[in-house]
């Protein structure tokens, strides 16, 4: 899209074609500093009055529908995102055109309304089934911290393989995504961002066994000064990572977003450190959560840490090197780690700490260690799309592009994303680059 614009752009004659050009882009700068603005620090003492950042959605993602019958369903397609709003207690139907030459994996993002109160097992379910109702892969995620929301990512895949027996016609399919809240939880509606991947087969499927033995012990994490690296508000806007330790600023309720490049043979080991305050010692329980999501935004784990003012630290547990046989398990983090890419990190303040610590911000260490070397992807029989680490994925795990930076090629998100450039002074360049298309266009 950005391609196009800007060949429609270039292709413009005369002075109002030039001056549309640059007034369009002077928006687009200002818009750009609005949407990662949320990944910056606030001004100081404007936290407390500040709502917290909404999550960031995909701006590419369609609307849809979900149905109340599979016969009513409408399409996923491959290689999009959507999106849609799940009731409480809803279920709802989306249909999947499957052949037999991928694999395929839908994923659901549910974001609750911020503040809102949750039981231990609120959450969903997210299932794909044949034409006969035959499960073909699911998952259960939930909320697991407590008494608050935060957004819930999970998905189904429908693997294609000639050991499996059910799942393996082409045709149509459906996805299932069903929500359970419990009595006493807010009954406001969620919004989903849903999205479909496929993954190529294999040219020759080879064995399929774990070892049984793996490197499980845990790496010294990485020492010294660590560097600025804000989150970001949602898995689009996640902020790229390298290995090392890095800076960031989390208020009560808030929920960051990070991503790190994981190829194949290799291993990811984070910790989320919160910083002591001043301001009290009461405890809180799970007062901090750090998630780990694959790169199809399938649930690998969740680690929380309790708080009573002095630092704290959630730390994910080891996990088998990333692998294609990794799927045969039955371990729902092992299995989740059956692909190469941008594996996401995920934080989250619960709310409570508000109470007993106030509504302002507290510092967060991740400290990043990648162990092993890459080994060789495996034979697919195509292109493995986002599931595979390029150089230019590297590039953007040094830099701290977001992920919509790196999508864009948009400088300016980088240089915000890796928190060089407060938002306001991106928001005085863009309204400085504003007035100058305007007198341009005055002749002024």
């Amino acid at each position: 899209m950005s391609t196009q614009a800007g060949a429609t752009a270039g292709d413009g004659t005369g002075r109002r074609g030039r001056t549309a050009a640059r007034t369009r882009k002077a928006a687009a700068l200002l818009t750009a500093a609005a949407a990662v603005g949320t990944l910056t620090a606030l001004p100081a003492g404007a936290a407390e009055e500040a709502p917290l950042p909404a999550y960031a959605f995909d701006p590419a993602g369609q609307r849809i529908q979900g149905a109340a019958s599979s016969a009513d369903a409408d399409v996923l397609e491959p290689g999009k995102t959507y999106r849609d709003t799940l009731k409480k207690d809803g279920k709802v139907y989306y249909r999947l055109n499957l052949d037999t030459t991928k694999n395929s994996y839908v994923s659901a993002v549910a974001v609750p309304k911020p503040g809102g109160k949750a039981q231990y097992g609120d959450g969903f379910r997210i299932e794909i089934q044949d034409g006969t109702g035959t499960q073909c892969g699911y998952q259960d995620v939930n909320f697991a911290t407590g008494d608050h929301v935060r957004p819930l990512a999970g998905y189904a895949r429908r693997i294609v393989h000639p050991d499996e027996t059910g799942c393996q016609d082409a045709g149509t399919y459906y996805v299932v995504v069903e929500r359970e809240s419990d009595a006493t939880s807010s009954p406001d509606d969620w919004e989903l961002e849903l999205q479909h991947v496929t993954e190529p087969l294999l040219r020759k499927n080879g064995p399929d066994k774990l070892p049984e033995s793996w490197p499980s012990g845990t790496p010294a994490p990485p020492v010294g000064k660590p560097e600025v690296r804000e989150g970001g508000a949602g898995f689009h806007t996640a902020v790229s990572l390298k290995e090392g330790e890095w800076r960031a600023d989390i208020r009560p309720g808030q929920t960051l977003f990070w991503r790190v490049p994981v190829d194949w043979g290799q291993q990811l080991f984070a910790t989320a450190e919160l910083g002591s305050s001043n301001a009290g010692d009461d405890l809180v329980s799970n007062a901090l959560a750090l998630g780990l999501d694959n790169p199809a935004r399938g649930f690998v784990d969740l680690q929380t840490v309790s708080y009573t003012g002095k630092p704290a630290t959630a730390a994910l547990p080891p996990q088998r090197p990333v692998a294609h046989a990794n799927r045969t398990s039955s371990e729902t983090a092992t299995s989740s780690l059956q692909v190469a890419g941008w594996y996401y990190l995920t934080a989250t303040l619960s709310p409570e700490m508000a109470e007993e610590y106030g509504d302002t911000p507290l510092p967060l260490i991740l400290r990043v260690t990648i162990r092993g070397e890459k080994k060789p992807a495996p034979d697919y029989d195509g292109d493995p799309g986002i599931f595979q680490v390029t150089g230019a994925d590297r590039d953007a795990a040094a830099s701290g592009a977001s992920g919509a930076a790196a999508a864009d090629g948009n400088t300016l998100m980088v240089a915000l994303a890796a928190g060089g450039i407060g938002l306001g002074t991106v928001l005085l360049v863009g309204l400085g680059a504003w007035t100058l298309v305007a007198r341009r266009a005055t002749g002024s």
